[in-house]
């Protein structure tokens, strides 16, 4: 005789939290450290192509690092299945990633090698990051 486990509508909204948490987590990391950039000169002003294929390798490499991170938070925040949150984070990760290349290849903003790289190594990313959260004691 098999059981049939239900989710409680509060273990949902805690699921659902810890996949948005983690989403915030890229987004609002990588938007302030691109704003320090900016503001150091680093990269051309917003709105301007960055054609520069060593500004977008550094922009890609904190990318990573900030995509793990958010997969940590994920998987610290899941109230169970840790691994299976940092996948959905990496799954949605990856169909941004894939529409926004698609959506601005064509812009010419940079090397056209940056926007297909994110998703690409985005989702490695966030796995591991879910793996390392699922182990760590830390929060």
């Amino acid at each position: 005789m098999s059981t049939i486990v239900v989710e409680q509508p509060r273990s949902i909204g805690r699921s659902i939290w810890a996949v948005v948490a983690g989403l915030l987590t890229v987004v609002i990391l990588s938007t302030v450290v691109d704003q320090i950039f900016h503001m150091l000169d680093v990269y051309p002003p917003w709105g301007q192509p960055m054609p520069e294929a060593s500004d977008n390798a550094l922009a890609l490499s904190y990318r990573v690092l900030i995509t793990a991170f958010g997969g940590w938070v994920t998987a610290r925040l899941a109230p169970r299945n840790p691994m299976k949150h940092a996948w959905i984070l990496g799954g949605i990760g990856f169909i941004v990633g894939v529409a926004a290349a698609i959506a601005t290849i064509p812009l010419h903003w940079g090397p056209a090698w940056y926007p297909i790289l994110i998703p690409i190594t985005g989702l490695p990313a966030t796995i591991l990051g879910g793996w390392l959260g699922s182990r760590s004691s830390l929060l």
